[in-house]
């Protein structure tokens, strides 16, 4: 890193900071701290929200997974891809759940169940959170660490630093200026490091094809085993963790946990409206798959430099820091970066370096936000008596946030991760996923699931996922071998099993049907600032793709755009593996097919972040102006009551 390279790093921070202060002014209660007072419109929200899900751990992540895996598993990866679009595109649980007009996911399971049940999900949910937030500050510090060159120690005035934790400290910190402003300042700075992620990911792409040629790339491949092929996705029988079943799993989880982990719960409510929200998901969601597939170039490339003949000096110098690490986990999750650091030339430096920092930030302070709002939101508040006035409801949310950070701070310093990332989020998701798809689907659409069931699901899900944790950490000592279950296969167990308690409690208690058109405000329940259009329903057509009366002309463009995508990947991905199952397909073939394909992710995904930034860029005014002229509602605080309150008040006001 040379003085340019900090250059480029400091003026984005700088400019973040200063972005981030102007929201302060716009933080006045409970709702502008946790939810933007709901005003975003789609494009901020679709880039804020992706930029906030693809965090620098999510980056590092998919280093690890496609350098041990190539494109054979970007092939399943396909199905990811599909599943998530369609989630996407039918409003699947994210637009009821914005009818609920909940503040955050508990509040929803108070009003829906029981305030009890809020208070045991909550800390269900939170404690999940925490443990699964846990290593962010770690693998983000480590990364910066062996990309920047750091030394491992320091001294200041004869005092010797380990600066692993001095690195941690400061990304906190960073995190936490922006997360006590709130969700406004989180949402818009998320914006614009959203538009730096986009344009750090193209330069870097053009970087990687500038430096190394298809042939080298394809060369380098091929020395992987015959049966763990990275080319030939239909090769893999002896590939283990990430395979077919790795994103089998991942895809039917996709539909049963969709909205319910929290670590971006701020972003689900923040939508002016419903179908705002469902079109910020439509643009979020398509965006972010086809970012996804760019990312798997990166280490496909890192791959290369280390099996290159081509690359020995290269990748001597990597080998060199790599013998450096003892530690085999850490050592395997840096070999992406520290190649980076030795090919990238100065100023690209710089610029992947504030590309990975706005990652690393933005995912951070939403994680934050979230699971410091759910610690009060959903455990203390409904415990307490008396009702805070705002500003101590806002100074209690800025000390709990506070104590997420310290506290993951203490576990990414002590704790020892021996599982792939991707693994690791899976079982210790599972704590909270496993039953939380059960009782918040069942919750959304059916009348008759009940507080008991809600409680069961819970419980057998959340105790099935402990029971991986700690049967995969002691598994070697009892047994002299490693556990025979991964993450993945634990979360696909605690699922079944949920779901499998969820219907039959309920069925076997006495029949409640529980009023849907309350909870959703529909009907004599509805509020007039989510009124849907009155406009004739749609017919023909329209109707059966799922285009309500609620669509402009422009939203049904997105919609269309979506649509096309998703139905090319779904037809590709279906005569792919149609052809292979029938024919032997070459590598070589595969291999024509992967650059085809990789060109295309890029110059489609290039497109749609100059779409949504430039709308973006649009809206921003507008955001300010809603925020500007809504008026605070002190009523507005999270509470499930407040749902009724909030109703009968902009009903007068209206």
């Amino acid at each position: 890193m040379q003085s340019i390279d900090w250059a480029i790093v400091i003026g984005m921070v700088a400019f973040l900071v200063v972005i981030g202060a102007r929201c302060l002014k716009y933080t006045n209660g409970v709702a502008d701290y946790l939810v933007a007072n709901r005003c975003a419109g789609r494009y901020i929200l679709g880039m804020s929200e992706g930029a906030a899900g693809i965090g620098a751990i999510s980056f590092m992540a998919a280093f690890e997974m496609y350098y041990k895996a190539g494109f054979s598993i970007a092939w399943w990866g396909l199905m990811m891809v599909v599943v998530q679009i369609i989630a996407a595109l039918s409003g699947w649980v994210t637009y009821r759940y914005r009818e609920t007009r909940a503040m955050t996911l508990a509040q929803f399971l108070e009003t829906r169940y029981s305030k009890r049940f809020r208070i045991f999900a909550g800390m269900l949910a939170f404690t999940a959170g925490i443990v699964n937030f846990g290593i962010f500050p770690a693998i983000g510090s480590r990364f910066f660490i062996y990309f920047c060159g750091f030394p491992n120690e320091f001294e200041i005035y004869g005092i010797t630093f380990s600066t692993f934790p001095v690195v941690m400290a400061v990304l906190i910190f960073l995190g936490l200026f922006f997360t006590y402003i709130g969700m406004i300042a989180i949402m818009v700075t998320d914006f614009f490091q959203g538009i730096f992620i986009n344009i750090g990911l193209i330069l870097l792409f053009c970087f990687v094809f500038w430096t190394f040629n298809w042939a080298q790339i394809s060369e380098a491949l091929s020395t992987a085993p015959p049966n763990a092929s990275m080319i030939h996705p239909f090769h893999t029988s002896e590939a283990l963790d990430f395979n077919v079943w790795y994103y089998l799993i991942a895809a039917f989880g996709t539909f049963y946990t969709l909205y319910c982990w929290q670590g971006s719960s701020g972003f689900q409510t923040a939508a002016i409206s419903a179908h705002e929200n469902q079109m910020s998901k439509i643009i979020q969601t398509t965006k972010t798959q086809i970012q996804n597939l760019q990312v798997m170039i990166i280490p496909i490339a890192a791959f290369t430099l280390m099996n290159s003949a081509e690359f020995t000096s290269e990748s001597t110098v990597v080998k060199g820091i790599l013998s450096g690490i003892d530690d085999d986990t850490v050592r395997s999750q840096m070999i992406v970066p520290i190649v980076l650091e030795v090919i990238l030339p100065v100023g690209m430096k710089g610029i992947v370096c504030a590309m990975m920092l706005g990652a690393f930030i933005s995912n951070f302070n939403t994680y934050l936000l979230s699971w410091g709002g759910i610690l009060i939101q959903d455990v203390i508040l409904p415990l307490k008596k008396e009702r805070l006035t705002p500003q101590q409801h806002l100074q209690y949310l800025r000390v709990s946030v506070l104590g997420v950070a310290v506290f993951i701070f203490c576990f990414s310093l002590l704790f020892r991760q021996t599982q792939h990332i991707y693994m690791f989020f899976a079982v210790t998701g599972a704590i909270w996923l496993g039953g939380a798809g059960s009782v918040v689907i069942g919750g959304l659409y059916w009348k008759r699931g009940t507080t008991a069931a809600a409680y069961a699901a819970l419980i057998v899900g959340s105790t099935l996922a402990v029971s991986g944790i700690v049967f995969e950490k002691m598994w070697p000592y009892w047994i002299g071998e490693e556990f025979p279950i991964n993450g993945q296969w634990a979360w696909l167990i605690s699922m079944v099993s949920s779901i499998v308690v969820y219907v039959t409690v309920s069925l076997m208690g006495k029949p409640i049907w529980f009023d849907l058109d309350r909870l959703l405000h529909r009907g004599k329940f509805a509020v007039e600032s989510d009124a849907k259009s009155t406009s004739p329903k749609t017919k023909g057509l329209k109707a059966l793709l799922g285009i309500s009366n609620e669509f402009t002309p422009r939203d049904v463009f997105t919609y269309l755009f979506s649509l096309c995508c998703t139905a090319i990947l779904a037809l590709l991905f279906c005569v792919g593996t149609f052809a292979n199952m029938f024919w032997d397909i070459s590598t070589d073939a595969w291999m024509t097919f992967w650059f085809v394909f990789t060109l295309t992710t890029f110059i489609l995904g290039t497109l749609m972040s100059v779409w949504i930034g430039v709308g973006g860029l649009w809206e921003l005014p507008r955001l300010f102006q809603r925020l500007a002229l809504k008026a605070d509602n002190a009523e507005d605080d999270g509470r499930a009551e407040s749902i009724e309150k909030q109703r009968n008040i902009e009903a007068m006001q209206s």
